[in-house]
């Protein structure tokens, strides 16, 4: 179905299902010639008014329960992988520099933001693209880790942690 036909269905439905009132201002009651009680809404002399409790309702005779109208919320379930360093990897870089990479399942939607975590600790600022650079990190085992940020700046995925070590040739000289 097309949006608009969706939406005047929609809007039918409710109009229709919404309770009809039967409300007068007043009602009044008397006795015929007859002795048989009368009721009416214009007042007649020797007539009472009548005290309503509760207004009639009326209900709508057309069965709505059969129509689908609850638009159908799509959940997206996010998946974040960090491709590279492969889990365990040793890193061989003077410099220190480490090249991450990383998947977002389905698809990674404007708005969405990467946060890259290294040691548990924020690595700069979230960034609308999973490639990141590492410079002048230290030697030994460190941790990568990424988050997914929706627009209201909330984790909605998160990458499995993955350990690399990183080897520098050390500038100690032996005498």
């Amino acid at each position: 179905m097309t949006n608009l036909k969706l939406f005047v269905v929609m809007i039918l439905t409710i109009v229709i299902s919404l309770p009809i009132s039967a409300t007068s201002t007043k009602i009044y009651v008397w006795r015929n010639a007859d002795g048989v009680l009368v009721y009416s809404d214009s007042p007649k002399p020797g007539a009472e008014e009548v005290d309503v409790k509760e207004p009639n309702n009326m209900s709508s005779s057309i069965d709505t329960s059969i129509l689908d109208i609850n638009p159908k919320t799509i959940e997206e379930k996010y998946q974040v992988e960090i491709s590279q360093p492969a889990n365990n990897a040793t890193i061989r870089d003077n410099t220190g520099s480490v090249y991450v990479s990383g998947r977002i399942k389905p698809i990674f939607k404007q708005g969405l933001k990467i946060q890259l975590k290294l040691d548990n600790q924020p690595y700069e600022k979230p960034q609308t693209h999973s490639m990141f650079v590492l410079r002048n990190v230290e030697r030994g085992e460190h941790q990568l880790k990424m988050d997914l940020i929706n627009d209201k700046g909330k984790v909605i995925a998160s990458s499995e942690p993955v350990t690399f070590y990183m080897h520098r040739a050390s500038v100690i000289r032996a005498n």
